[in-house]
């Protein structure tokens, strides 16, 4: 009877050290699982901020390159728009001496014809 009790026992104890055993490995399993999908949730995460960072990286370069042309074309613009008033004044200047010339002239003529015709007499009564 003694030895059929410490069989049982013994039996009774390798069961629930089966059955421990067998937790623990669901244990660990589950947990491997958990820790699995808590990683490649975060690695999604990670994987798309990385692929935004790229995408941000190319539209930088993208929008610096952009900006350079930008700045060189309004530097040509601006460098015409200067010339164009430069012009605008010498023609303003060549219309002041083209003025001034023809005064000189019409002096002049009014000087020639004064000279050509002779004092002008006052009309007798």
């Amino acid at each position: 009877m003694l030895s059929r009790i410490l069989k049982e026992h013994q039996t009774k104890q390798n069961e629930r050290k089966e059955l421990q055993e067998r937790r623990r490995r669901e244990a660990i399993t589950a947990a491997t699982c958990l820790t699995e999908a808590l990683v490649d949730h975060l690695n999604v995460g990670v994987a798309q901020a990385y692929v935004n960072q790229r995408k941000l990286d190319h539209e930088v370069k993208t929008l610096q390159v952009q900006a350079s042309q930008f700045s060189k074309q309004t530097a040509q613009w601006i460098s015409m728009v200067e010339n164009f008033n430069q012009a605008l004044k010498e023609i303003g200047d060549v219309e002041n001496w083209a003025r001034s010339i023809e005064m000189d002239m019409r002096t002049i003529a009014t000087a020639l014809e004064y000279v050509h015709k002779g004092p002008v007499q006052p009309a007798s009564s």
